[in-house]
């Protein structure tokens, strides 16, 4: 059975991180051609997003996989040979245990490591892009605006790097009007920032209140870019771009970089490890719901709708309790509320599972008193 779950686990992982990655791969490919960038800064990006998108969805992968591998059972009659064999439904649940620890455990390297780490290459990544001025300026035959208030075409790029045909304007200050027009230009870097390098060509001034327009012819010009594009500034380190052993022995200067309390590293850490216990817990549920069926030709639909059930209101309690943690972090002991709920919830469908004369009991009863009357 474990064995089983892991083969189901693996499918169905890849094909949710499939669906993920593409909605996620669509508006990030749109951002990247808005900026000029190439098809292996889309690459390196859309990976460095795989870990935060694999930890939200490999606890659902685990039901899923836990779900159908039960019904199958079920359907096969296994689980009937097995329960009369004398094996309990709490004996029945250990394959189910290991195999929720093993994907609690993949959750947890996964949120308190690699995700942190993922995400803080990210964010280095995206200055990056932000920083190059080179791929926002350098798209051949169209008129691009990096920025509002600045219009720049480029007919042409050599192979030498040689811009040909270029016309740069700047609408930005409300007093005056500027355009660049040269044959030839380079984009160059110095100590202030990036230079436009312009050989050739002429520079046109339009005054508003005067309505006075100045043209000037020049064999070279040289036109800072760095006021035009403004400074980009990110923070070196976020609080889920942080490893979790660093939040927790955080110093008072990480404190201070992060913007942070104490309180509120403590609640993310709580956070990042109740995801890896609701990769267990929920596959508990979904083992419980479908175990309270036994067998029946007409399939354990019901019993999977009741365990879907119960996996929403897992997760929407969840999100509750979050929200308002995010508001308040000292109650970051309701972070495991839900997780709590979920093996009462787990508990108590084992043993109704246990019990099924119980059930039949109250089923005979009425019959009984049909036939004495």
């Amino acid at each position: 059975m474990l064995q089983q779950l892991l083969m189901l686990f693996g499918f169905f992982s890849l094909l949710l991180a499939l669906v993920f990655w593409v909605n996620k791969a669509v508006s990030l490919l749109d951002w990247l051609m808005g900026d000029g960038q190439s098809a292996s800064t889309f690459l390196q990006l859309t990976l460095l997003s795989l870990p935060t998108i694999l930890v939200n969805l490999l606890p659902i992968a685990a039901f899923a996989a836990v779900v159908y591998v039960t019904n199958r059972l079920s359907s096969e009659s296994e689980l009937v040979v097995v329960q009369a064999a004398g094996y309990s439904p709490y004996r029945l649940a250990r394959p189910v245990l290991f195999f929720g620890l093993i994907v609690g455990l993949m959750v947890a390297i996964l949120a308190h490591v690699l995700v942190p780490l993922s995400q803080r290459e990210l964010d280095l990544r995206r200055a990056e892009i932000a920083s190059d001025v080179t791929a926002r300026f350098l798209t051949e035959g169209s008129f691009v605006h990096p920025v509002k208030g600045i219009t720049f075409y480029v007919r042409n790029i050599s192979a030498a790097g040689e811009l040909e045909d270029v016309y740069l304007s700047n609408s930005r200050e409300k007093s005056q009007r500027q355009s660049f027009m040269a044959s030839r230009a380079l984009i160059v870097k110095d100590d202030s920032g990036p230079m436009l390098l312009m050989f050739d060509g002429m520079s046109q001034t339009y005054e508003l209140a005067a309505q006075r327009l100045s043209v000037t012819r020049f064999d070279s010009f040289s036109y800072s870019l760095s006021g035009l594009l403004g400074e980009t500034r990110t923070r070196p380190r976020t609080l889920r771009s942080t490893d979790s052993l660093a939040l927790l022995q955080a110093s008072p200067a990480l404190q201070e970089e992060i913007g942070r309390t104490p309180q509120e590293m403590f609640a993310e850490v709580t956070q990042r490890t109740n995801k890896a216990v609701q990769g267990l817990v929920i596959c508990l549920v979904g083992f419980g719901a479908l175990l309270i069926g036994g067998f029946s030709r007409f399939g354990l639909w019901r019993q999977i709708l009741l365990a879907i059930l119960l996996l929403v209101v897992v997760k929407t309690l969840d999100n509750s309790f979050g929200g308002m943690i995010d508001d308040t972090p000292s109650l970051w002991p309701l972070r495991y509320l839900a997780s709590v709920l979920a093996v009462a919830m787990a508990l108590v469908l084992m043993w109704k599972a246990a019990h099924p004369r119980l059930r039949r009991r109250k089923d005979d009863t009425p019959a009984r008193q049909g036939k004495m009357s």
